[in-house]
């Protein structure tokens, strides 16, 4: 059986953060899918298209990774691909709390799934979307929070923020 990892979130931009977590558990996975989900309730800066190409140009070479969109519940994105797992990173106690608790609902929804948590690297710990979005609409520079491969003024200068 081929392990397949969702990886799910709203990746708005996707950080340094994130792209660690998913470059780590590539030897762990035969393949793991980013999955955006549709939240919108969730203020996004980026639309879910751009956020899309953002992932897909830094993996682009990567075979592993795949990107999808997708309007419902992970659990029930996970069934529909035959995932068996669901990769998350945290960042802080307060992120295990919240993340436990999805996972076990999770779980009791599709007990097939397990949740994988892998911790942040240290350097990484501060990064989060909210304030890396904080800074963009500032007018600050973020080279420093998003991977090295995603050109962020691309998608600024072609009018593909919402």
């Amino acid at each position: 059986m081929k392990k397949v990892a969702v990886f799910p979130g709203s990746f708005d931009p996707f950080t340094i953060g994130h792209e660690s977590v998913l470059k780590r558990a590539l030897p762990l996975f035969d393949k793991i899918v980013v999955m955006l989900g549709v939240n919108n309730t969730k203020k996004t800066l980026f639309s879910i298209e751009s956020r899309k190409m953002m992932i897909e140009e830094i993996f682009s070479g990567e075979p592993k990774v795949e990107v999808y969109i997708y309007d419902g519940l992970t659990v029930d994105f996970c069934k529909q691909i035959g995932a068996t797992h669901i990769l998350r990173g945290l960042r802080t106690s307060a992120d295990f709390e919240y993340e436990r608790a999805i996972a076990q609902v999770n779980k009791k929804m599709f007990p097939p799934i397990e949740t994988f948590f892998l911790l942040t690297m240290p350097e990484h710990t501060p990064i989060n979307s909210s304030v890396v979005r904080d800074i963009i609409t500032h007018g600050g520079d973020v080279s420093l929070f998003v991977p090295e491969k995603l050109d962020l003024n691309k998608y600024l200068r072609n009018g593909d923020v919402k």
